[in-house]
């Protein structure tokens, strides 16, 4: 009987291709996206960088740096006037959102229901997202305008007294409030409406073949499908919201204030990017309100997994 031979197993090679010679092989493609690299790391990832040193010294911009450690940061959990941006920025954000979501989900249903015009609807809720924040803000200030403005005019007009929108402290907050809440539920409702669209027909009309209603089959197929986008939506105006700077800024800058960052009468519109900027050009407290800008990125990121797990938790 025949001794069948076994053949050695075949040794792999390695690759003749190291790094190096890969490197110079395809330079002219990494020579390709290199600027985009190139600008991220002279104005994204350095500033990040040089913000959190600069966080641990005090400097007003023009002398030498003093070395600080974290003093700075003791300070800014004491500063009163630091936590009422917070408090302002957090109640502006919540009078905002809450209803823009409301009413861009509303409005994208009626979008995806739409028949003729389609189109024109869509650019029509999206102007207001393109349009200059400063042109924005100057419209509703007139629109909100103690004396003249077209809300205390249609208020006098069914027999209520006039309200200071701009000179108390909720007037200013739902002034900013209104104004974000138009800008930006025209553009999360078009992205409610490319949530719905990737809906199956075929539950809703199984739906339908079931008895449900309207309400039935928005509660038990569309909002359940429409959780990601949900999410996705309340995480960026999170995002947005919490960072709100122009708005406040133009609507409340005016000639009583010592400061175009002080934001209205006793400090009632100002949010905490308001504070910050304050702080770092009205004051030349470089250091400080580095300081300040970090405390608002940990409050935009605690307040965004916050919303995250909430969400995640009511689709469980």
């Amino acid at each position: 009987m025949a001794v069948l031979e076994q053949t050695p197993p075949a040794v792999v090679q390695p690759s003749a291709v190291g790094p190096k010679k890969g490197f110079r092989k395809y330079w002219h493609l990494y020579a390709a996206i290199s600027p985009f690299y190139l600008i991220f790391l002279g104005f994204g990832l350095f500033p990040v960088g040089f913000s959190l040193y600069l966080s641990f010294h005090r400097w007003d911009g023009l002398g030498s740096m003093e070395w600080a450690g974290l003093s700075q940061y003791r300070y800014l959990l004491s500063d009163s006037d630091f936590w009422n941006s917070i408090g302002n920025t957090i109640i502006i954000w919540a009078m905002a959102t809450f209803p823009m979501i409301l009413m861009a989900m509303i409005t994208a249903v009626m979008l995806n229901s739409a028949v003729r015009f389609k189109s024109l609807y869509r650019v029509a809720y999206f102007l207001p997202n393109v349009t200059s924040v400063v042109a924005i803000a100057i419209v509703f200030g007139s629109i909100f305008s103690t004396n003249a403005g077209m809300v205390n005019a249609v208020l006098h007009a069914v027999g209520i007294d006039q309200v200071a929108w701009l000179n108390t402290p909720w007037g200013i907050k739902v002034t900013i409030a209104a104004l974000m809440t138009w800008q930006w539920t025209g553009y999360n409702a078009i992205i409610f409406l490319a949530g719905l669209q990737t809906v199956p027909s075929d539950l809703y009309e199984a739906a339908r073949m079931d008895g449900a209603g309207p309400v039935q089959t928005f509660f038990r197929i569309t909002l359940p499908l429409l959780r990601p986008t949900l999410l996705f939506v309340l995480v960026v105006s999170t995002v947005t919201g919490l960072q709100s700077f122009s708005e406040p800024q133009v609507l409340l800058q005016t000639s009583s204030n010592d400061s175009t960052f002080a934001g209205g009468p006793g400090h009632s519109g100002q949010t905490m990017v308001l504070y910050f900027f304050q702080q770092t050009f009205d004051n030349n407290d470089f250091g400080y309100g580095a300081a300040v800008a970090w405390g608002i990125f940990l409050v935009v990121v605690l307040f965004s997994i916050i919303n995250w797990r909430l969400v995640q938790r009511r689709g469980d």
